[in-house]
C-alpha cells in the first residue's frame, strides 16, 4: 500500500476529469499529477531524504491536496500543523520531529517570526499563499513552475507515511507515527464502508490537517472523485458551495451541522445534490438529527468514530441508523460496528472482554493501528498492547456488535462512589431547546470527591436558572447524574478539530486542588 497510488490510478483511468475546484480554479487529474511531481521534485532538491518529515500550516487549499501527495512522491513523511496552535505548540511539533521544512499560508503568517526565533530545527520556510514572497522564504508557486518532475520514490508499506500530532488537550501533544499502511488500510475501510462513493463531489469544510478529513481525502482519490476546497467552515460558503458545486459529499463534526441547519437563509439554497453527511468528533444530538430529517431529508447521514492513532477509522454507524427506524431501536446513538478492516472489543481493565451491555474500553486491532509515538517507546507500550490499540474511550456493545460511547475514561465522573458518564447527562441537556450546545464536567466537591457541573451556550439568549436545569434533567436521568452547578458562556473552547476542549474548563476548577481529576 502505497498514499501515492490512488493519483496514479487517476491519472492513468482519467486525465482529463476534474480532480481539483478551488474557488473559480479548476485542475484535471493530469494536472494535478504534473504539479505534485514538479513540487516533490524542488522538496527533493531541498534536500528532503526517505522519511524526513515536511510540515504545512494552511487553511484547506489546493496546495494543501497537493502537498498530500508531493511528500510522500518525494519520499518524505507528512506533519500536518494544527491551525489552531499557538507559535509555542507549532515550534514543539517541529522540533519534536526534526522537521526543516514548513509550508505556510497568508494566515498564518504572522506567527512565523515567532516560530523561527523558538524552532531549533526549521530551517525553510516555503510560501504558499496569494501575496508578494516574504523576504527569507521560498515562493511554491515558482518551485513548482520552475522545477522538473520526478518519478515516484513510491515508499509504501511500513514505511513512515507522516507524524500527525494529537490536539495537545493534555499536556504536550504526541506524534503518532502512522505509515502508508496504516493511512491506505483506513481509507479503503471508508472506501468499503461506502462512506465515499464512486465519483463524489465532496466538499473539504473541515480543516484538512485533521484525520477525519484527511481519510475522507483519500477515500475521494480512490473512488477517482472531485475535490471541492473551502478555506474554512463557514455556514454561507458551505451552503453556497454545495449548490454551486454540486456537492455530494461533505464531513461536518455536529457543532458545524447545527450552524448549518441554523443558518437564516437555510431554505434559499439548493441542496438537491448533498447525498450524504458524514459527521464525527462527538455524538449528534437528537435534535439536530430531528431537524435535519424534516429540513433535508433526502440526505443520509453517516457517522465514523476513531482516532488519529487508527488513522483515524474504527467503527462506522449507516445511514439506515439516522432514521425513524434507528431513532426507534436506539441504535441513532451508536458509534456503529468495526470497520471492514477493523476489529473492535470491549475489555475490561485486565484486558478481558466484557459481556454485551456492560461498558468497558475501547480496544481496536488493524493494519490501521499506529506504529507507535514519535520518540516516545514507553507511551506506545502503554497503548499499544498484543497489537490492539487501547484508546481510552468507555463504551458498551450490543448483540449485533454496534457500540455506544459514554464517555472518554478520562472524562468520566465519579461522584460518592458512582461513575457518571458525562456524554449521557450532555444528551439530556441538549434535549432542551434554551441550550445550543454544553459540557459536562467534574468538579472538586468535599462531600462527593467530584460534582457534576455543567457549561452551558444558551440557544435563545435565555439563561435557565439551577432549578429549572434540574427539573428537565430529573425524569430523564438518575439523581446522582443531575448537575449540581451550572455557568453560562458565550461558547465553549474547541480544538481544530471541532472537540470541545474540556481540560480547558476543568482547568479553573482543579488547578489549585491537592487531588486531581479522575
Amino acid at each position: 500500500m502505497q498514499l501515492t497510488q490512488s493519483l496514479h490510478r487517476n491519472i492513468s483511468q482519467r486525465p482529463d476529469q476534474i480532480a481539483v475546484i478551488e474557488g473559480e480554479s479548476h485542475y484535471s487529474y493530469r494536472e494535478l499529477g504534473e504539479r505534485v511531481a514538479s513540487a516533490a521534485a524542488a522538496l527533493r532538491q531541498l534536500g528532503v531524504q526517505d522519511g524526513e518529515r515536511v510540515a504545512i500550516l494552511s487553511l484547506n487549499s489546493s496546495v494543501y491536496l497537493e502537498y498530500v501527495m508531493a511528500v510522500p512522491w518525494a519520499g518524505g513523511a507528512l506533519n500536518p500543523v494544527n491551525i489552531r496552535w499557538t507559535a509555542n505548540e507549532i515550534a514543539y511539533s517541529l522540533d519534536d520531529s526534526d522537521t526543516r521544512i514548513l509550508l505556510v499560508d497568508d494566515t498564518f503568517l504572522p506567527l512565523m517570526e515567532k516560530v523561527q526565533a523558538l524552532s531549533t530545527s526549521l530551517q525553510t520556510l516555503i510560501y504558499c499563499g496569494q501575496q508578494e514572497t516574504p523576504s527569507g522564504m521560498l515562493n511554491y508557486q515558482q518551485l513548482v513552475r520552475d522545477t522538473a518532475p520526478m518519478d515516484d520514490c513510491e515508499r509504501c508499506g511500513d514505511q513512515l507515511g507522516g507524524v500527525f500530532y494529537t490536539g495537545g488537550t493534555t499536556g504536550f501533544p504526541k506524534g503518532v507515527m502512522l505509515s502508508h499502511t496504516n493511512l491506505v488500510g483506513s481509507s479503503i475501510a471508508v472506501v468499503a464502508e461506502n462512506v465515499i462513493t464512486d465519483g463524489a463531489r465532496y466538499l473539504h469544510a473541515a480543516p484538512m490537517f485533521h484525520m477525519a478529513d484527511f481519510a475522507m481525502m483519500m477515500a475521494v482519490y480512490m473512488r477517482g472523485g472531485v475535490h471541492v476546497v473551502n478555506p474554512a467552515f463557514d455556514p454561507t460558503l458551505v451552503l453556497d458551495s454545495i449548490a454551486k458545486e454540486q456537492i455530494s459529499h461533505v464531513l461536518l463534526v455536529p457543532t458545524m451541522v447545527q450552524m448549518t441547519l441554523a443558518h437564516p437563509e437555510f431554505e434559499r439554497f439548493d441542496l438537491s445534490s448533498l447525498d450524504t453527511i458524514i459527521y464525527g468528533a462527538s455524538p449528534m444530538p437528537l435534535d439536530t438529527v430531528n431537524t435535519a430529517m424534516q429540513k433535508i431529508p433526502h440526505v443520509g447521514f453517516i457517522q465514523a468514530y476513531g482516532m488519529t492513532e487508527l488513522a483515524p477509522l474504527a467503527t462506522v454507524s449507516g445511514k439506515e441508523n439516522h432514521t425513524q427506524a434507528g431513532l426507534d431501536s436506539g441504535r441513532i446513538r451508536s458509534a456503529g460496528r468495526a470497520g471492514a478492516l477493523q476489529q473492535v472489543k470491549i475489555v475490561d481493565p485486565t484486558g478481558q472482554e466484557m459481556p454485551r451491555g456492560e461498558v468497558g474500553e475501547v480496544i481496536v486491532k488493524g493494519p490501521n493501528v499506529m506504529l507507535g509515538y514519535w520518540n516516545k517507546p514507553e507511551a506506545t507500550a502503554e497503548a499499544i498492547r498484543g497489537g490492539w490499540m487501547h484508546t481510552g474511550d468507555a463504551a458498551w456493545m450490543d448483540d449485533g456488535g454496534y457500540i455506544y460511547i459514554a464517555d472518554r475514561l478520562k472524562d468520566m465522573i465519579i461522584s460518592g462512589g458512582e461513575n457518571i458518564y458525562s456524554a449521557e447527562v450532555e444528551n439530556i441537556l441538549m434535549q432542551h431547546p434554551a441550550i445550543a450546545s454544553c459540557a459536562v464536567i467534574g468538579i472538586p466537591s468535599q462531600e462527593w470527591g467530584e460534582a457534576v457541573h455543567a457549561v452551558l451556550v444558551s440557544a435563545t439568549g435565555e439563561e435557565l436558572d439551577l432549578e429549572t436545569l434540574q427539573q428537565h434533567c430529573r425524569e430523564k436521568i438518575a439523581g446522582y447524574k443531575i448537575p449540581r452547578s451550572l455557568e453560562w458562556k458565550e461558547a465553549l473552547p474547541l480544538s481544530g478539530a471541532g472537540k470541545i476542549l474540556k481540560t480547558e474548563l476543568r482547568k479553573p476548577w482543579w488547578q489549585d486542588q491537592d487531588q486531581g481529576v479522575s
